[in-house]
């Protein structure tokens, strides 16, 4: 046996393990599996009972990073921060989940807030997950001193913005694409894309027929336009890794 079979044999020979004891391990092994790294990223937001069931079978969960599209990563502690829940960010962090800016605003430790921004100036317009700014962690967390903080340091509360789409304007892009890609508008207007039927991600209008989806500002999704229709749309990271025709 060559040097890369015997190799070969060694890495398949603890999937065949699992296998043969009826256990159930997925594609990537020995990676973490996404759909339980989706699972506690999302419980994250509020299912804390869930948070608990999900940690005890697997603590190192509590590092887990999702990506919602287009590289809108979020971490299960990062979930827990921008929605105020303390209570799951302290189990996250007593499991090993590592904390940032934006969880010590949530926590309300200034000290750590104040620390960050004077060891990099300009942190504090710095956006989290989906674009959500450091302040509205502080805000939903009652941090009332680092609200305070943040409202005198400036720039913690920019969000990302949109040139304006009308209603006209909404129905050259609203349609399904291939790669299963779908744009919708939503009950306010708002233009959001997304694949198959998870999460839609907002797209924010940056240029005449170009969008940046939210959480991900470096993305670009441009649409191709023939008799005043989109007919195709390409996706740029910003190096162009997908077309998708309009079907």
């Amino acid at each position: 046996m060559g040097l890369a079979a015997a190799g070969a044999a060694v890495a398949a020979s603890p999937v065949r393990a699992l296998a043969s004891q009826g256990k159930v391990y997925h594609d990537g092994f020995p990676s973490t599996d996404p759909a339980r790294v989706s699972a506690i990223v999302g419980a994250s937001h509020g299912d804390i009972e869930k948070v608990k069931s999900l940690l005890k079978e697997s603590p190192e969960l509590s590092k887990a990073g999702w990506d919602w599209g287009f590289g809108d990563w979020e971490t299960a502690l990062g979930a827990a921060s921008h929605m105020g829940r303390k209570d799951i960010a302290e189990i996250l962090m007593a499991n090993g989940a590592r904390p940032d800016i934006f969880t010590f605003a949530m926590m309300g430790n200034l000290p750590a807030v104040k620390a960050a921004v004077e060891g990099q100036p300009g942190l504090q317009r710095l956006l989290g997950p989906h674009g959500i700014p450091l302040m509205t962690h502080a805000t939903n967390g009652k941090a009332v001193a680092v609200v305070e903080y943040l409202k005198a340091l400036g720039g913690a509360d920019v969000r990302a913005t949109s040139l304006p789409v009308t209603e006209k304007e909404r129905e050259i892009y609203v349609g399904k694409y291939e790669l299963q890609l779908e744009v919708l508008a939503n009950s306010q207007g708002a233009l959001s894309i997304r694949r198959g039927e998870g999460f839609g991600r907002v797209l924010n209008r940056v240029e005449e027929h170009g969008f940046a989806p939210g959480g991900a500002p470096n993305v670009r999704i441009r649409f191709h336009l023939e008799s005043g229709r989109a007919v195709s749309l390409s996706v740029h990271e910003p190096r162009p890794i997908a077309v998708a025709k309009r079907v």
